[in-house]
Parts: structure tokens; C-alpha cells; sequence
């Protein structure tokens, strides 16, 4: 059995300033990662490493502009248990007013798994509001 974990935000921008965020490898790496590769068309691959440590990927299921973002997600190191692709992230940007609300959904993942996930996204999704603001979150740090 999988789960999934659910976040949001609400950022003071339009989903055309934060869309290239999500697919753009000089933007990306502003808010997570240290190591960038994006190649972000259906069937891309998705590729990051984490805090300088932690290498993910998997590869872009949809990008439909302004609106909506998924790939598959995984780490990319021998026997984990949440291996390369195998879990599936879904990023949607919805207009409200001035502003934008993002709602990010990472399933397949495994139970004892959530909690860190929650805190990582929770931690990347912070930077993003702070990097589409015009701030600098400073750099990825290690095993976040």
C-alpha cells in the first residue's frame, strides 16, 4: 500500500512568473537542488540532487503551461526503497487574484516515508515562495 502527501502555498505571483520555475534548470536549482537536469517535455527525465547529497529521478509526465507540472520521483541509489520513478509528483498552479496557489501531491509513497517527504516539501516549497519573491533562500543544505 502507498500514501500520498498533500501541500500548499499561496504565492504573490502569477502562474506565468512561476511556471518556469518548475521546468527551467537555472530557476529550479534557485530553490532545490544543488545538481539540476531537466528535460522538460513528456518523457524527459527528471534529475536532482538534493542538498548536495541525495540524487533523484525519474522522468516528466505532463507540462502543461502555466497550469500544471508531473513527473515520477525517485531516489537514484541502489536498494532504496523509494527507487528512481517509482513514486509520482503533481504540481498544479491555480490563479487566485494577484496571486497563485500551488498545490503539490507526491503519491506512491511508502507510509514510514511521509514524514520526511512532508518536511522536505515543506522546505523546498518555502524556498520556491521566497526564490518567485525576488529573495535568496541561500543554498540547498545537506540531507534536507
Amino acid at each position: 500500500m502507498t500514501f500520498e502527501t498533500v501541500k500548499e502555498v499561496v504565492i504573490d505571483a502569477s502562474p506565468e512568473t512561476i511556471f518556469p520555475f518548475l521546468i527551467n534548470e537555472k530557476e529550479f536549482v534557485r530553490w532545490m537542488g544543488t545538481d539540476v537536469s531537466l528535460n522538460a517535455v513528456p518523457g524527459g527525465k527528471f534529475h536532482v540532487v538534493c542538498g548536495g547529497l541525495n540524487p533523484s529521478l525519474g522522468e516528466f509526465l505532463e507540462v502543461t503551461p502555466y497550469s500544471r507540472v508531473r513527473f515520477t520521483f525517485g531516489w537514484d541509489i541502489p536498494d532504496h526503497p523509494i527507487p528512481a520513478g517509482s513514486s509520482e509528483v503533481d504540481i498544479t498552479l491555480v490563479p487566485s487574484g494577484s496571486s497563485t496557489v500551488l498545490r503539490l501531491v507526491h503519491r506512491g509513497l511508502p507510509e514510514d516515508a511521509l514524514t520526511d517527504h512532508q518536511r522536505g516539501w515543506t522546505y523546498y516549497l518555502e524556498r520556491l515562495v521566497i526564490v518567485v519573491g525576488g529573495g535568496d533562500p541561500g543554498p540547498d543544505q545537506p540531507g534536507v
